[in-house]
C-alpha cells in the first residue's frame, strides 16, 4: 500500500493512496482527514485503505492522475523526528573530518540526534539558506513512521509498531556543526527542515526488499544531473531500524506517527571508505562522505559543498525499475526574508 499527502491549503494536506505504478490517486478522506489522522486509529484505518489500493489496482476506483509536485513530505509535520547514524562507515568518516575520535562504543549503542519536526519540506520544495558559507549539504537517507511505541520496547516489539517507509533528505549545515557540538549540546542551527519522498509505503509493500528490518535496495542519489551515490540501503547498516526504534523508545513512550531516519546510507568499499561512482564504486549519499575521502587522499578537499542553483535528487527503485517512493528533488536557493 502507498500513501501520500497532497496540498489542500492546510497544514496537514489531504491523504491519499496512490497506485502501485505511481500514476493515480484516490482520496482516502473517508478514512483520515491527514496522515496523522490515520496513524492515530491505524488499526481501524489500515484495512479501509487497504481495501482503496486493491480498488485503484483492480480498476473498480478509477482515479485522478498523480502528480508528485502536488505532494507535500507524508507528514508535513510530525511529533518526533529523530534520526540515528545507522551506517558507522558515515559517522566515522564525518568525525574524521572534524578531527574528533569515534568511541568504540558507537559499533554497539546507536547515535541518534532530534531534529525540528514542525516544518518538514515538501519533496520538491526549494532549499532556501541565507549563506553558502554554512556548508549546504544533502544526506540521503531511509526513515520509518511508527505507530504507538511503549517506553523499554525490544526491537522484536518496535518492529510490529513500523507502520511506513519512506526516503529522507536531512538537510544539514556542515559549516555550523563544529561550533555547535563543541558547546556538548548537540545539533540545532544545523540540522534545518529535511524534505521526505512524496510516497511512504507499508513494508509489505517492499516485498524480499524489506528483510531483518532493513531496506535492501540502492538509494539513487543524483546531484546537479549526475549519479553522486547509488549506496546499497541494506548493506553496512550495523543497527537497524527496529533497533533505532526500540533505542528512542528506550526512556520514553512513542507516540504514532513517530518518525525515526536511519542517517546517512553509505558503504564501505573492500573494508576501506567508498570510491566515486566514475571510478566503479556507489559513491556516496552526503557531500560530507566524499570531501572526507579527498582530504584523506590529497591533504585537501576538493569537491565544494552545496551552492545557490544546485539540486539533489533522491530516489530507490524496484528490481523492476519502477520508483517506489516517488524521487525528493530539489533546488538551493538564498534566503532573503
Amino acid at each position: 500500500m502507498k500513501l501520500a499527502t497532497l496540498r489542500d491549503g492546510t497544514r496537514d494536506g489531504q491523504l491519499v493512496v496512490v497506485s502501485k505504478d505511481l500514476s493515480r490517486y484516490t482520496p482516502a478522506t473517508n478514512v483520515g482527514k491527514s496522515m496523522q489522522a490515520a496513524l492515530d486509529d491505524w488499526a481501524c484505518a489500515k484495512p479501509q485503505l487497504e481495501a482503496l489500493a486493491q480498488g485503484l489496482e483492480d480498476g473498480r476506483i478509477s482515479g485522478e492522475a498523480f502528480d508528485e509536485a502536488n505532494c507535500l513530505s507524508p507528514l508535513p509535520r510530525a511529533y518526533q523526528w529523530a534520526d540515528g547514524s545507522a551506517y558507522v562507515n558515515h559517522v566515522e568518516l564525518v568525525r574524521k573530518a572534524r578531527n574528533a575520535a569515534m568511541p568504540d562504543t558507537f559499533w554497539t549503542d546507536p547515535l541518534m540526534y532530534q531534529g525540528g519536526s514542525d516544518t518538514f519540506l515538501a519533496p520538491t520544495e526549494t532549499i532556501k539558506m541565507a549563506d553558502e558559507a554554512w556548508g549546504i549539504d544533502f544526506e540521503g537517507e531511509v526513515a520509518v513512521i511508527t505507530g504507538d511505541v511503549a517506553m523499554g520496547a525490544s526491537p522484536e516489539a518496535a518492529e510490529k509498531e513500523i507502520r511506513l517507509v519512506m526516503l529522507v533528505n536531512d538537510v544539514s549545515l556542515r559549516g555550523l556543526i563544529p561550533a555547535e557540538l563543541a558547546k556538548g549540546f548537540g545539533f540545532f542551527q544545523s540540522k534545518p527542515s529535511s524534505a521526505f519522498s512524496p510516497i511512504a509505503v507499508t513494508p509489505d509493500e517492499l516485498g524480499d526488499a524489506w528483510a531483518e528490518g532493513k531496506l535492501h535496495l540502492p538509494l539513487e542519489v543524483t546531484y546537479n544531473g549526475a549519479t553522486f551515490g547509488k549506496a546499497e540501503a541494506g548493506i553496512d547498516m550495523t543497527f537497524n531500524f527496529p533497533t533505532l526504534v526500540a533505542h528512542a523508545a528506550k526512556s520514553r513512550p512513542l507516540g504514532a506517527g513517530a518518525i525515526i531516519g536511519s542517517g546517512t546510507v553509505s558503504n564501505k568499499l573492500d573494508g576501506g571508505p567508498g570510491k566515486p561512482v566514475s571510478e566503479g564504486g556507489v559513491g556516496y549519499s552526503c557531500i560530507a562522505e566524499i570531501r572526507m575521502i579527498e582530504t584523506i587522499e590529497s591533504g585537501a578537499p576538493k569537491t565544494p559543498f552545496m551552492r545557490f542553483g544546485d539540486s539533489i535528487k533522491i530516489e530507490m527503485k524496484d528490481a523492476n525499475g519502477q520508483s517506489i517512493f516517488g524521487a525528493i528533488s530539489q533546488t538551493v536557493e538564498k534566503y532573503n526574508g
